[in-house]
């Protein structure tokens, strides 16, 4: 499955999604710096410039890989305990858009790479994908010993793949 990001003008009105939930964007004219908040359910980018594109993206960009950072690393260090008997350290995490696919394992790194889209998605799929990760420190491909493994730490796995899978690529 590839994801691609539809053409983005980033004016006012346009929606954008963030943790599952779709947010209108506002664009608002600012002296002062340049920034991106949530506030009052709206997405807003500050800048000097509302007619630069190319900066309202890298702005937006910017927000989501400093939220995906706290959220994803938040997600990683709850759900360590259920695997911490067989992988001696925390891995660490690294962001970076990916086009086919959600996040992959890097053992001989100690390391997670997540897909900087995977914030678009809700909290629930994103414990998903951590733990799918996870796991793949222990299991290297996708065999009944893995599964058997994921269905005990998440029984649900499957409706929240089926959730990522099908809600959120249509949005990306």
């Amino acid at each position: 499955k590839s994801f691609t990001i539809q053409d983005r003008e980033y004016v006012s009105g346009e929606t954008y999604k963030y943790l599952g939930r779709q947010y209108r964007l506002k664009v608002d004219d600012i002296r002062g710096t340049e920034n991106v908040k949530l506030k009052y359910g709206y997405i807003t980018i500050n800048t000097k410039d509302k007619n630069n594109i190319t900066k309202k993206q890298r702005l937006l960009n910017e927000w989501y890989k400093g939220k995906s950072i706290l959220i994803f690393n938040e997600i990683l260090t709850s759900f360590f305990p259920l695997v911490k008997k067989t992988i001696p350290n925390l891995p660490s995490i690294e962001i970076k858009r990916m086009s086919k696919r959600w996040g992959s394992c890097l053992k001989s790194k100690n390391k997670i790479i997540l897909n900087l889209e995977l914030i678009k998605a809700s909290k629930h799929c994103i414990e998903y994908v951590v733990l799918h990760e996870l796991l793949h420190f222990n299991y290297r491909n996708h065999n009944k010993e893995f599964y058997r493994e994921l269905v005990v730490l998440m029984p649900d796995w499957k409706l929240r793949k089926a959730i990522l899978d099908e809600e959120i690529v249509l949005y990306l």
